[in-house]
């Protein structure tokens, strides 16, 4: 504490003298303060001369991402298989091929009859593809937690029966194929022709392209 010094008769007060440990402690608490205010300083115009990244929810207003870390690309948005080709195409047909024969099959598969037919070379039918991927395109969405509790049985309500039962049906896609678990079958059956009105273009453009490819 300092000393206390009385006031002399003319009304004038001498000035308090702090001992020598009081006075190195509070220089060495300034010191201290000069430093911190020094090194936010530094950290401001760190702050200040680094661009915010586009993408960070702070960039509107000048501000960057949390602790200057740059941002992290965005997930790939999902693409309906068939719009993919080569081997995107091959690994995502994989990956669909895992999920049907190791879950969907295994759990949801009902037995092979003429009622509910199969085809163990499902992935030649390009229609049984986007309805199966598509399937698991959904239960990848409906299992995510942010479905919430009830996410799987929208799933079942809504996308498995669906697919499932035209996937499967008498008259669907696999309806020339395996018919009976112990006589496995394959055969693509052939879609419906052209509408008219293409089949005229076609004829019309090929008429009027005969003149130039005899000259040719």
């Amino acid at each position: 504490m300092p000393e206390s010094i009385n006031s002399p008769e003319g009304g004038e007060t001498e000035p308090v003298r702090l001992p020598e440990s009081d006075l190195e402690s509070i220089e060495a608490s300034v010191r201290k303060l000069l430093d911190q205010s020094a090194e936010q300083a530094r950290q401001l115009d760190s702050l200040a001369s680094t661009p915010p990244p586009t993408d960070s929810p702070f960039g509107a207003f000048g501000m960057p991402g949390f602790a200057g870390l740059p941002p992290q690309p965005a997930p790939a948005e999902p693409r309906p298989i068939l719009e993919l080709e080569g081997e995107e195409y091959e690994d995502e047909l994989d990956a669909l091929s895992d999920w049907v024969d190791d879950f969907l099959v295994r759990v949801y598969g009902a037995e092979v009859t003429t009622a509910a037919p199969w085809c163990e070379q499902w992935q030649e039918h390009a229609d049984v593809v986007a309805w199966l991927h598509a399937l698991w395109l959904a239960y990848q969405q409906h299992k995510d937690p942010e479905a919430g509790l009830s996410g799987l049985f929208v799933w079942h309500r809504d996308f498995l029966t669906h697919a499932m039962a035209t996937v499967r049906a008498a008259g669907g896609p696999l309806s020339a194929c395996m018919t009976d678990p112990d006589r496995p079958a394959h055969r693509l059956l052939p879609g419906p022709p052209p509408s008219s009105r293409t089949t005229a273009e076609t004829a019309e453009s090929e008429e009027n392209g005969a003149p130039g490819q005899g000259a040719g």
